[in-house]
């Protein structure tokens, strides 16, 4: 199918690969004794649910997370406004740069308090998806080991 030196992105030879080979070919158990074809699609099945399941959750976590980026952006961006209007009042001098310098510090601490929160939620909605594809593999493993006895 491919020789040495030819294009393996070659799109010609690529199709020829896939039209030559019979699929339900890779899919024919019946060979095998004792093999429960049924019991294996009902457990592809219950494995697409699984991912299904977890990517919905995933997708619920990223979407809260967003929400909490726009919040938090706003919420910044209302607080600029303040310190910027808190700024102008001040008076030229050291009260100046030290007011300047205590806003300077609450802006990043509470950006950093932010930043935490934004990781502590993707983490939740990392997890909840491994949690439910974990879950899923090991019942997946148990059903192999009940239909190999």
């Amino acid at each position: 199918m491919f020789s040495a030196g030819a294009n393996p992105f070659d799109p010609t030879k690529f199709t020829e690969m896939f039209t030559s080979m019979d699929p339900t070919k890779f899919f024919d158990f019946s060979s095998m004794k004792g093999f429960d074809k049924s019991a294996l699609l009902a457990a592809q099945q219950k494995n697409m649910e699984a991912l299904v399941t977890a990517q919905k959750a995933a997708a619920a976590g990223y979407q809260d997370l967003f929400e909490k980026q726009v919040a938090i952006f706003q919420e910044t961006m209302k607080a600029a406004q303040a310190q910027i209007a808190e700024l102008a009042k001040a008076e030229p001098g050291a009260d100046a740069a030290s007011k300047q310098a205590e806003l300077t510090s609450k802006a990043f601490e509470r950006a950093v308090a932010n930043a935490q929160e934004l990781a502590d939620a993707a983490g939740r909605a990392n997890a909840e998806a491994y949690e439910i594809v974990r879950a899923r593999i090991d019942a997946s493993v148990e059903e192999l080991k009940g239909s190999t006895r």
